[in-house]
Formats: C-alpha cells, sequence, structure tokens
C-alpha cells in the first residue's frame, strides 16, 4: 500500500499535531533565530567601523542588548538545545520512540524551570533590581 503524501494547504492548516508539532515548530523557529543572530552578531562589528551603517550597528547592539531580545532569545536557544537532546537519545535507542509523548512531557519538564530561573535574572536585571 503506497502512502499519499500530498497534502493540500488548506488540510496542514487545519493539522492539529499538539505537541509533537509545537516542538518541530519551536524548534525551527529557535534554529532560524540562531542563525539570524550570528549573523547580525558577525556584521555587527562590520557596520560599526563603516560610517554610513555605524547607526545601525549600533541600533542593532542595542537591540541585542535589551532584556525583551534576551527573553525571546533564550527561550528558543534554550528549547533548540533541550528538545534537540531529546532527539540525539530517541535516535541513539530507537526503542524509546514510542514513548516520544512521554519524552516531550520530560522535555517540558526540564525546560520550564531553567527558563523561568533565567527569566527572573534577565528581567530581575533589566528592570534595574
Amino acid at each position: 500500500m503506497k502512502n499519499n503524501r500530498r497534502v493540500s494547504l488548506g488540510e496542514a492548516l487545519r493539522y492539529r499535531g499538539k505537541a509533537p508539532m509545537l516542538t518541530y515548530i519551536l524548534h525551527r523557529i529557535g534554529g532560524l533565530s540562531l542563525v539570524l543572530f550570528l549573523t547580525l552578531r558577525i556584521l555587527i562589528p562590520f557596520l560599526v567601523k563603516q560610517p554610513q551603517s555605524a547607526a545601525a550597528g549600533r541600533f542593532i547592539g542595542s537591540v541585542f542588548a535589551s532584556w525583551p531580545f534576551q527573553v525571546y532569545f533564550i527561550f528558543f536557544v534554550l528549547f533548540h538545545v533541550i528538545n534537540g537532546l531529546r532527539i540525539v537519545i530517541l535516535d541513539l535507542w530507537p526503542k524509546l520512540i514510542e514513548h516520544q509523548r512521554a519524552a516531550i512531557w520530560v522535555e517540558w519538564a526540564v525546560f520550564l524551570p531553567i527558563w523561568g530561573a533565567l527569566m527572573y535574572m534577565i528581567v530581575h536585571t533589566g528592570l534595574g533590581g
């Protein structure tokens, strides 16, 4: 029996994959955030040294230093790392794949306390505490 992999856009948007789909989307956003951050981080010194783009370089640097950006960035990077570890563990021990949903709950149980502690430190410092 052949699987039909052709899915219309309407069917794809109606898909309610719950936890596995959420981790998939957050993992991709985290990866894109890392690529964008590293690219801009490499370009900032170049931009600051150019007279016509020094203001843009300083602006991007100030955005990176702001605590709202750090909250966003740490959420996605930390999630990307912990989700990547879950994927590696499931790849190394294929018999655990049948427990994928439980592994996602363990992932969130590890992620949320770490992220909460980091958020407390960032927001406390960002608000002048």
